[in-house]
């Protein structure tokens, strides 16, 4: 009997494997010395409530077999720096672009090449904010609030001012002639506003843009996408009276702002929820927020063209364990605390990220999809500009613009 009782007391006795890794996932969890890639980051992921099921969304979503994307062609490689957004001016010159150290630039031909057409930030100097190719790397972070990082650009067609949401100065303009930008929209309520990102102009003077969080600024992009917070705001800067006010707020990562052709609605995109939102400014549902579609992947920019139709950049693909991790947060709190590199931390629940881009009608409808499934050329896309028969496609991460004739020719040749 003595022996039975002992055996019956081992079995309850824990076992040395299991003491073990419960305090080796207490000291993941707690992360007391920092090894993890959030160290120092007051972390705190929440569970998605609004993102579409993963396979509702995959098996409806239109693929493009021919992977049209790899007939792009790379422009400027290694002459601009971030490419986020990209205009063309009312006498149809440019592209413009915002770079990511902390220029607007406009290319002037092959004669002249790109010029500086605007700074957003008084203390910019060369040395200092000026990294070539290593500006959409971090080395250039510690330098962005100082040099500034111009996200959405858009041109008034009527008095040629270029507008400008930038990542950590608001909401600007530069005049017709370019030169140093002048502040708009820097607060709302008496607080400042930590990360503009895209913006589009009303005809009544109105300024609509984003502000994709309250807590964490452009450097750390990817931690709002890894917590899940949605502290991003859609806001409104009023010229006459000089002010801003919130339009919608409790945002998941909000981007790209379109407003549509007949301005009776705006569509923005969604980050987080890869999804685009439709709200709408005029007609019988004014003020209502409703769904436009959702997406496979991570939009940026949304940009019409000529015809009232959508273009959309779309970083690609969800997958089943982004969903699960999604859906639990607890699982998130432990994963990206172990002490990998974040990048790595990313790749082996994301497998490999490729580029989509995606043409909506007014109602929501997908009339073209195009991928570069292999990520042979265009990679991390952030807005399709659809200019005399050609995309302009920019990216805040590489150091180029990638073109493509649209309608599509396959005769295109590759460019390594």
């Amino acid at each position: 009997m003595e022996e039975k009782r002992n055996t019956r007391e081992d079995c309850l006795m824990p076992q040395p494997w299991l003491v073990f890794l419960a305090l080796a996932l207490g000291l993941i969890y707690m992360d007391p010395f920092e090894l993890g890639p959030l160290g120092g980051y007051d972390y705190r992921p929440v569970k998605a409530h609004d993102i579409a099921p993963y396979k509702e969304v995959m098996e409806k979503w239109r693929a493009d077999n021919g992977s049209k994307l790899r007939f792009g062609r790379l422009e400027f490689v290694d002459e601009v720096f971030g490419p986020e957004s990209l205009e063309f001016d009312v006498k149809g010159r440019g592209p413009y672009a915002g770079l990511a150290d902390g220029r607007i630039v406009r290319w002037m031909g092959g004669a002249l090449g790109w010029e500086t057409f605007s700074l957003v930030s008084p203390n910019w100097t060369e040395m200092v904010c000026a990294n070539g190719v290593y500006s959409t790397t971090p080395l250039q972070h510690k330098k962005e609030k100082l040099c500034g990082r111009p996200l959405g650009l858009r041109f008034d067609k009527v008095t040629g001012e270029l507008y400008i949401a930038d990542a950590y100065h608001g909401i600007m303009v530069t005049r017709a002639e370019g030169g140093l930008a002048t502040p708009l929209a820097s607060h709302v309520n008496g607080n400042p506003i930590i990360f503009a990102n895209d913006l589009d102009l009303h005809s009544n003077g109105s300024i609509f843009f984003s502000d994709t969080s309250m807590r964490y600024t452009r450097k750390d992009h990817f931690i709002i996408l890894l917590e899940g917070e949605a502290t991003g705001r859609l806001l409104r800067y009023d010229p006459p009276s000089k002010t801003t006010h919130v339009v919608l707020q409790g945002l998941a990562f909000p981007n790209g702002v379109q407003l549509s052709k007949d301005q009776s609605f705006l569509l923005f995109t969604e980050t987080t929820n890869c999804r685009i939102m439709k709200y709408w400014l005029e007609g019988p549902k004014t003020g209502e927020l409703e769904l436009f579609a959702n997406l496979p992947g991570f939009p940026d920019n949304v940009r019409m063209n000529e015809k009232g139709q959508f273009w959309v950049a779309i970083d690609c693909c969800r997958t089943p364990a982004q969903e699960v991790l999604s859906q639990h947060p607890w699982l998130r709190s432990i994963y990206f605390k172990l002490p990998l590199k974040l990048s790595f931390l990313g790749r082996m629940i994301s497998m490999k990220m490729f580029t989509v881009i995606c043409l909506f009608s007014e109602d929501g409808e997908v009339l073209e999809v195009l991928e570069d499934r292999g990520g042979e050329v265009v990679k991390l896309v952030s807005e399709v500009r659809e200019v005399a028969g050609k995309l302009w496609i920019g990216t805040v991460a590489h150091n180029h613009v990638a073109t493509l004739p649209f309608p599509f020719q396959e005769e295109v040749v590759v460019l390594s």
